[in-house]
């Protein structure tokens, strides 16, 4: 494990804001013409990697992933945005929100589509864990984002929690 000191260096929410956009092409589609689950997660990932890497400046891998919630279809020619950000950070490990978005802009249209949290792991150029930067959030913006992020995942696990006591 590297040694260096988290507390030496910081990052702000802001500098791993990310966000990407795809339109949804036949080869990412299943027989209803609506996205695969598969192809959603991929650029979830994806996103959330970028997300955190900026943060981090270091090579990151995917360490979790929560509960995904597929809220609404996505359907063939939609533009599917998907953005990201670090809400929270452990001595190697970040947090990282990520929601998608589809957009019918014929119709004027955009819904919210996904949503789950990843949790990536900062490498050192041993491919070892190693330290990541403190979370800043100097503004009143960041901050709001990362408690809504909190707020989010703390619900989501509660109501897993609660699912699955009723299937016991």
């Amino acid at each position: 494990m590297s040694t260096e000191d988290p507390s030496r260096r910081s990052a702000t929410l802001a500098d791993s804001y990310t966000e990407m956009s795809e339109i949804l092409m036949p080869n990412h589609t299943n027989n209803l013409g609506r996205a695969l689950g598969g192809s959603i997660l991929h650029w979830m990932d994806i996103c959330g990697a970028i997300a955190a890497r900026r943060f981090a400046n270091r090579q990151v891998v995917t360490a979790a992933m929560d509960h995904v919630d597929f809220i609404a279809p996505i359907d063939l020619g939609d533009v599917v945005t998907i953005t990201a950000y670090v809400f929270d950070t452990g001595r190697t490990s970040m947090d990282v929100t990520v929601d998608v978005r589809a957009e019918r802009p014929n119709r004027r249209e955009r819904i919210d589509a996904a949503t789950s949290f990843f949790s990536f792991v900062a490498l050192d150029s041993d491919e070892l864990p190693t330290a990541v930067p403190a979370l800043r959030c100097p503004t009143e913006d960041q901050r709001a984002k990362r408690e809504a992020a909190r707020s989010a995942r703390l619900e989501r696990r509660q109501a897993l929690a609660e699912r699955g006591d009723r299937h016991e």
